[in-house]
């Protein structure tokens, strides 16, 4: 069976990079409160490593909706590595996709995620949060991969883990402090949730 990954851009307080209101800075490269630190080229290849390595990807709608135009108006190898590979998004308003090799998920979603883990080695999960606490909840999340920028960003932005979330155990299994301040941490799922 394979390993769902998430990875998150987190500032200190919380903030991730889904937290764009448009009244909030959020982790993003495009925010000018952040995008300094993805100009750093440990930065780059911590955000390269995010990705290594998957051979399918795991999407909330929102996010979905986000890559796929910008995914599909570019062009060269990581592109088209994206664009080629085995997509499966997780909604119940998308009927259909038209991006290329993308499936909607939307009935029993355990089963169905199931099922994706059971086809591929490592599916990789960038951004949508409320996706990813939901597996955590459900026990299908495998390893969750941290991007910690030193920021407090805070205002109305939007908090990665919310008051709601259900317990669940994680153990540190890498921790890389990189030279302007950004920490990368690898946290694999316990057995035994807390």
């Amino acid at each position: 069976m394979g390993n769902i990954i998430a990875g998150q851009y987190l500032s200190l307080d919380g903030v991730t990079e889904s937290g764009w209101t448009g009244l909030a800075p959020a982790i993003s490269p495009t925010d000018p409160h952040t995008a300094q630190y993805f100009n750093d080229s440990q930065v780059q290849q911590a955000v390269g490593d995010l990705m290594a390595g998957n051979d399918a990807m795991l999407l909330g709608r929102t996010t979905y909706e986000n890559l796929k135009g910008f995914f599909t108006s570019q062009s060269g190898p990581h592109f088209d590595a994206v664009n080629a590979m085995p997509k499966y998004v997780v909604s119940t308003t998308l009927e259909s996709s038209d991006w290329n090799n993308t499936t909607v998920l939307r009935d029993n979603l355990v089963k169905e995620i199931t099922a994706v883990k059971d086809r591929h080695r490592q599916i990789g999960i960038g951004g949508s949060g409320a996706l990813v606490r939901w597996l955590i909840t459900e026990n299908l999340l495998d390893e969750l991969l941290l991007l910690v920028f030193p920021l407090i960003l805070g205002g109305p932005g939007s908090r990665f883990f919310t008051a709601d979330q259900k317990p669940a155990a994680f153990t540190l299994t890498d921790c890389k402090p990189l030279d302007c301040g950004v920490v990368a941490l690898t946290y694999n799922r316990q057995d035994t949730q807390a």
